[in-house]
């Protein structure tokens, strides 16, 4: 999911800073544990972990039962750790010799990033060319590749992409209450009202989990003048571009307009305002490609069930372009990365069969078919694409086409997400959402401090 996924919390640049420059330090000094264990142990069976903050049970356990059916005699148990939490157990984990086989990393400034992580990591790359031949890196999609380097090796296989830049409609509600998802601000304003005399909650986001907010403000930006957002994070535009202005003042006019939720600033995307939506109090979400999942009747029932909902029924949940709120007619773009990448612990006593796990589900046809058919992410190896007949979508005749678009216009992305975004722009990005936002400073100010903080990056 994040994509679901990786995210840094709001705090002050220094202890960012600090935070990050003490993971370097840590992983420097388990960069001079030994290499690669001389006995790298079965490439066909064992008992391996994997660990990771992605995906979700119901996807994990579909790799792994895919996986098993070609390997029965490799164990694989997949812990899951939080997104905030991820850092302080991987960390000691892999300076330790009990740490995972397997370990998800993150392109970007990111919790697990590959660039901190990276360095306990064996190099994929024989393994690929095994596996692909020579011409590999024309048979996976480049953002997975070029993302997920570390010092000229290829540290983790990407299972698969993700894309933000849609928000999310609870079909049935709209259905129910006779409307229309909503193309322009005013339709947005209307839909809202409607919703709001119904006594259910319109649009939700966690406005405190704030790379969640990057994404609506890049989508915001890409509405007013697209490319500007891509230009800034190059450097090749200032903050304070006037694009960028807008579409700061145009995300505060959601939350004076009543479009976002009362008490979003005290909010999580997740598990707030995922759960919201999920269980029906909320009608729209601002989330990415990776809710492709819970547009099937076993992803759907999960995941309500596990936003607290007693005998779990699935929904008709649909993607829609982020509404046209500059009135400008530019909507529809996506922006995405690798969603996370599979990592082998050089430590590990069974690198070899740890290896064959990352390299069946990020590169084998089985493998990336699994990927696929799941919807969690969009697959790494680009001859991939879901079976349409095997995947039990909960609204076939209205779902499939709306996913296929979606997957369509993902494939043609060049625009990044959280990839190039070092660590205190992040955070800079984030204070700049939540202070707009409660009024504590203007669109023009936020995007001054925001082009000072860039400025100090080199």
């Amino acid at each position: 999911m994040l994509g679901s996924s990786r995210i840094f919390k709001r705090s002050p640049l220094g202890a960012v800073a600090a935070l990050m420059v003490g993971a370097l330090a840590l992983a420097g000094c388990a960069g001079g544990a030994p290499a690669e264990t001389a006995d790298q142990g079965s490439a066909d069976s064992g008992n391996i972990t994997w660990w990771g903050w992605t995906p979700d049970a119901t996807p994990a356990e579909a790799y792994i039962k895919a996986f098993n059916k070609v390997y029965p005699n490799i164990k694989v148990t997949f812990k899951k750790l939080t997104i905030d939490g991820y850092d302080a157990a991987i960390r000691p984990a892999l300076a330790s010799s009990v740490g995972p086989d397997v370990f998800d990393v993150a392109p970007g400034a990111a919790n697990g990033s590959v660039d901190i992580y990276g360095v306990n990591a064996i190099d994929l790359t024989p393994a690929v060319e095994k596996t692909l031949g020579a011409d590999w890196k024309s048979k996976l999609a480049p953002i997975g590749v070029t993302s997920l380097m570390n010092e000229n090796k290829l540290a983790a296989l990407s299972v698969g992409s993700v894309f933000s830049g849609t928000v999310w409609v609870n079909k049935d509600l709209f259905d129910k209450y006779q409307l229309t998802p909503p193309t322009t601000y005013d339709e947005w304003l209307k839909v809202c009202q409607t919703f709001k005399a119904n006594n259910v909650g319109c649009f939700v986001q966690g406005a405190a989990q704030t790379a969640f907010n990057e994404d609506t403000i890049q989508a915001i930006t890409d509405n007013v003048a697209p490319g500007v957002w891509e230009k800034a994070l190059k450097g090749e535009v200032p903050w304070t571009d006037p694009a960028i202005v807008k579409a700061l003042g145009l995300w505060k006019k959601l939350f004076d307009d009543g479009i976002m939720q009362e008490g979003a600033l005290g909010m999580q995307q997740y598990p707030d305002a995922n759960n919201g939506f999920m269980s029906g109090k909320y009608a729209m979400v601002m989330m990415g490609t990776w809710y492709m999942q819970y547009s099937t009747i076993e992803g759907s029932t999960a995941a309500i069930s596990g936003a607290g909902v007693a005998d779990a029924k699935p929904f008709t949940q649909l993607p829609i372009p982020f509404p046209d709120v500059a009135g400008t007619g530019n909507v529809g773009a996506l922006y995405g990365d690798a969603d996370f990448g599979l990592a082998v612990n050089k430590r590990s006593k069974s690198i070899a069969a740890a290896t064959t796990f990352a390299t069946w589900l990020g590169t084998s046809a089985e493998g990336q078919q699994v990927v696929a058919d799941v919807l969690n992410d969009i697959p790494a190896l680009v001859s991939a694409q879901p079976n349409w007949d095997t995947v039990k979508l909960v609204n076939p005749e209205v779902q499939k086409p709306a996913l296929e678009k979606l997957i369509t216009d993902a494939g043609k992305s060049t625009e990044p997400r959280l990839a190039t975004v070092v660590a205190d722009l992040q955070t800079a990005i984030g204070v700049a959402s939540t202070t707009v936002a409660a009024g504590e400073a203007t669109p023009e100010e936020a995007a001054a401090t925001l082009q000072a903080t860039a400025s100090k990056i080199k």
